[in-house]
């Protein structure tokens, strides 16, 4: 990768800790903002410089919502531009290390994912001369704070860079409404301070969200969720079934007791996924509840004879899926990240990759009234009329997302 131009912002993510820089006393740097706007890849070359300028033979950290997504967001990005610039990378993918030297310098840097609470017992015990939490907006605050606690060694300094969540969330509070108190720079990013991206670019990723995730994304607002949460879909979203033969077959699931049961069939046809059949099963207003078993052999009556190839079901759902495995059907334990399930799902449907077709009705009914709780200080939907809703994310996520989905907010070089 070529760096052929820098904005402004970028420069002094670049250069803060420079010896002549009005910043270089600063204990951190907090970069937020719009994706795509090129935050990512100069804090990470950043970061990398100033710790191989400044120490040797020391550990660092690098860290992420998971092992996963740092190395496809972060990582797999930096390493061939280090390696352009002079520096000599081993990557242990086995240890989650990478060491990196240059003029007789080396260090090493350790990754590690924030994926919950417990994560933070991975990083106890650690001694870093630096670190750096990439999403730090999607990681726990036990973590983020126990790998801040770890950079006990003279000099040593936090970077952090996210995209906006809830005006709520407690980095937002305690972070960057008040750098100054944590004697941290703060940059605020937008699309406009990523040169290398084309006006063609910036629409195409303006037109990919609504509601809240543009507020965020595009406009790089801390904003709450409120009002209805798929807001664009209206009746044009919603497809006749195609008369053609199915590639493929999926059931999504969102298994209730007292709540409703709620069940989609898939069928995949030239790369787009028609929800071509549904289930939907309200015990309260039958004045009666279903079993386990009961529910498998409606799920069994809603695949007919079609090859299901396996069905997505909510991890927590633990008798249904036991229930499931009895009759020798496959079962896909679900992705159930909400508030990131529910940005892909949007992504998918504008997209035209996960089609609703006319036939589900119930699905179609929820999609009007899914909306945000706003008594709440974090993201999350009302928890009514959300039962198709869940089943459907489930099945974005975990099956119809491509691994691309999950976006990196890097760099990417303009065509010239």
């Amino acid at each position: 990768m070529t760096i052929r131009e820098i904005s402004e912002k970028q420069l002094r993510v670049l250069t803060w800790w420079c010896d002549g820089s009005p910043y270089r006393d600063k204990d951190a740097i907090i970069c937020d903002g719009a994706v795509r706007s090129g935050k990512t890849l100069f804090m990470c070359l950043s970061f990398v410089s100033w710790a191989m300028r400044r120490f040797n033979g020391m550990k660092f950290g690098i860290c992420g919502k998971t092992i996963v997504s740092l190395r496809r967001n972060v990582i797999d990005m930096l390493l061939p531009v280090l390696t352009d610039m002079g520096f000599v990378c081993e990557d242990k993918i086995s240890k989650n290390t990478v060491t990196v030297s240059i003029g007789g310098r080396s260090n090493l840097f350790h990754l590690f994912g924030g994926k919950d609470e417990g994560s933070a017992a991975l990083i106890q015990g650690i001694t870093f001369a630096g670190v750096l939490l990439d999403e730090v907006a999607l990681q726990p605050r036990g973590f983020v704070e126990q790998a801040c606690a770890r950079c006990s060694v003279t000099g040593s300094k936090f970077w952090f860079n996210c995209n906006p969540e809830s005006p709520g969330h407690w980095f937002y509070r305690e972070w960057i409404k008040n750098p100054a108190a944590k004697n941290a720079l703060y940059l605020h990013f937008s699309m406009r301070d990523n040169p290398s991206l084309s006006p063609a670019i910036r629409r195409r990723y303006e037109s990919l969200y609504s509601g809240v995730f543009y507020q965020r994304f595009v406009l790089g607002q801390w904003v709450a969720a409120d009002g209805v949460i798929y807001d664009f879909f209206d009746d044009s979203y919603v497809k006749p079934v195609p008369a053609v033969e199915f590639e493929k077959y999926y059931i999504s699931c969102d298994y209730g007791t007292s709540n409703p049961t709620s069940f989609g069939l898939w069928g995949l046809y030239n790369g787009v996924w028609y929800r071509v059949k549904e289930y939907y099963f309200a015990s309260r207003e039958a004045g009666y509840q279903k079993t386990d078993a009961e529910y498998v052999e409606d799920l069994l009556a809603l695949a007919g004879e079609l090859p299901v190839e396996a069905a997505v079901v909510d991890p927590s759902a633990a008798s249904f899926i036991q229930a499931l495995y009895r009759r020798g059907i496959k079962v896909i334990r679900a992705d159930n990240n909400v508030v990131s399930g529910i940005r892909i799902t949007a992504d998918l449907l504008k997209k035209g990759r996960i089609v609703i077709t006319d036939v589900c009705t119930d699905a179609i009914r929820e999609f009007s009234m899914y909306v945000w709780d706003r008594s709440s200080d974090t993201d999350k939907p009302v928890k009514e009329n959300d039962h198709a809703m869940d089943e459907i994310r489930y099945f974005a996520v975990t099956v119809a997302a491509d691994k691309d989905t999950e976006f990196a907010a890097t760099y990417v070089e303009r065509k010239r």
